[in-house]
């Protein structure tokens, strides 16, 4: 290989809340409670547990405050999402200390999921990202459309890269750039993150690919190459966003880990323990988990 890959990469599973999220049946709160667990188990360190959102829109994350008391761990990095101040306010009621929020690039995609232009939601942002800073939280901004838009097509690079240059000068921690509908390619994946990391040196840059059109580990190759070593995936491949027609679940933990696995990339996983904590959660999903691991490991008919 003529690149240089990183020795070591974080992986932040997304399972319990983006994978979650747009489930039609209702996952016990049990059920979670085991998968989480499960995940943890298996070396997960950082983890997207839940979401403060209105159970009117996401019935799912209806449970978030009893995940969030039970499962909440501070050995490593739990995060909640939480898109306004009511979120917030919710999350400050917890022992959880990283909070994620998250805005489109498109502004017809943002209206359509928070009802807010692009500006208008950063508008509200800013003072609720300098209080959790002033507070010492932990801030994951959460780039969504960062590639293309349902809507609106393709997205303009630059406007990306300026979406994060406010996030960033807003004193986030983290940047995880989203392609939400799975339609990047690995050059433009690689274009858009060589050039946040040489902008953004100082600031913790996340990868976060749908798997939509079988792309993600392309994508996440290509991204491993322009310096990236921090890729947002979720367990079995679960997940879709419910304001994104057509989206797919996430880049599959289990798959990212084999392929990190093979080129000698150290994940800290154990990709057996990873296995079992899918399975925990398998009987309650309402489609089948169909990645690339679980179909050379499916049972002989």
């Amino acid at each position: 290989m003529m690149f240089t890959l990183p020795k070591k990469v974080t992986i932040i599973e997304v399972g319990p809340r983006d994978g979650l999220q747009n489930e039609k049946q209702f996952v016990p709160t049990e059920i979670k409670k085991q998968f989480i667990a499960g995940l943890r188990n298996a070396g997960i360190q950082e983890m997207e547990l839940t979401s403060f959102v209105s159970p009117k829109w996401v019935p799912q994350m209806a449970d978030a405050v009893e995940i969030v008391l039970d499962s909440y761990s501070p050995a490593g990095r739990d995060i909640v999402l939480a898109p306004n101040s009511k979120g917030v306010d919710r999350v400050y009621s917890t022992n959880c200390k990283a909070v994620a929020v998250f805005v489109g690039v498109s502004n017809t995609f943002n209206k359509k999921n928070i009802n807010k232009t692009t500006p208008e939601s950063m508008i509200e942002l800013k003072p609720i990202i300098a209080e959790l800073k002033r507070k010492n939280y932990f801030v994951r901004a959460c780039i969504s459309t960062a590639f293309y838009c349902p809507y609106e097509g393709k997205i303009n690079e630059e406007d990306t890269i300026q979406l994060c240059r406010e996030f960033v000068g807003s004193g986030v921690d983290e940047l995880s750039v989203a392609d939400t509908i799975g339609m990047a390619s690995p050059t433009e994946a690689h274009s858009l993150f060589s050039k946040l990391k040489t902008e953004f040196p100082n600031t913790l840059l996340t990868a976060h690919f749908h798997d939509t059109r079988k792309m993600a580990l392309a994508n996440i190759l290509a991204s491993l190459q322009a310096g990236i070593d921090r890729f947002d995936t979720s367990a079995g491949g679960l997940g879709g966003c419910p304001f994104a027609p057509g989206a797919s679940g996430n880049a599959a933990t289990e798959d990212v880990v084999y392929l990190l696995e093979r080129m000698g990339i150290y994940t800290g996983i154990n990709l057996d323990k990873l296995v079992d904590s899918i399975e925990i959660v398998r009987p309650y999903l309402s489609r089948s988990i169909e990645t690339g691991y679980f179909k050379l490991h499916a049972p002989s008919p």
